[in-house]
């Protein structure tokens, strides 16, 4: 069993940067958005459900999700949202708990934006939030993307809001700053923490006890 640390933040927090400086410390990282791209992937049982219920309009000449075709149906849609979310949300967490367990860094970090949305908290042993003002959400996504502030706006409203995930919250990364000197400072305090958090009251990591 692995000691899970959730990461997780609104668009625009900073998250994938949080999560590569925890790798750079050696810890395990596993990606709610990558496992969501790789149960859709061509093979895959997800996808040939998605086609048979949607048509193959929704799958591009190369056998492959048409992910803006597939938005479009959906988008407006709740009973059709609902269907892909039961089909997608099971497959999709039941691979992270697999990655999870499999890790071999004493503890992994699972990144997931929707971790409050979706009530995956319950996954994590600790959860992370990554936590930014809602006017630097906005400037550097519409920085970041080129896209309309509207869009952006839209995402921010139908996303958790700052109060839910500082609610769901153990430990809170500002990341309001520019200044990367401190963010880095303080990934590095965090790190330390959960390596102690990991380890159990005979000093012995998650880690150590599964390869016993």
């Amino acid at each position: 069993m692995s000691y899970v640390v959730g990461l997780t933040g609104g668009i625009g927090s900073g998250k994938s940067t949080v999560a590569e400086l925890f790798a750079k410390q050696g810890v395990d990282i596993v990606d709610a958005d990558i496992i969501a791209r790789e149960v859709v992937a061509p093979g895959e049982p997800a996808l040939a459900a998605i086609e048979q219920h949607f048509g193959s309009e929704v799958i591009t000449a190369s056998g492959e999700l048409d992910r803006r075709a597939l938005r479009a149906r959906v988008f407006d849609n709740a009973q059709e949202k609902d269907w892909l979310n039961a089909l997608l949300h099971p497959v999709i967490r039941g691979r992270m708990v697999t990655a999870c367990a499999a890790g071999t860094s004493s503890y992994c970090l699972l990144v997931v934006p929707l971790l409050v949305e979706n009530n995956l908290t319950g996954l994590c042993n600790r959860v992370l939030v990554v936590d930014v003002s809602p006017e630097t959400q906005l400037a550097r996504t519409v920085k970041r993307d080129n896209a309309d502030e509207a869009q952006i706006r839209a995402i921010m409203a139908a996303q958790a809001s700052r109060e839910q995930r500082l609610a769901a919250a153990d430990d809170v990364l500002n990341n309001n700053s520019p200044d990367q000197a401190g963010l880095h400072a303080e990934v590095a305090r965090l790190h330390r923490e959960y390596l102690a958090l990991a380890k159990d009251e005979n000093g012995e990591t998650w880690k150590e006890k599964r390869e016993v």
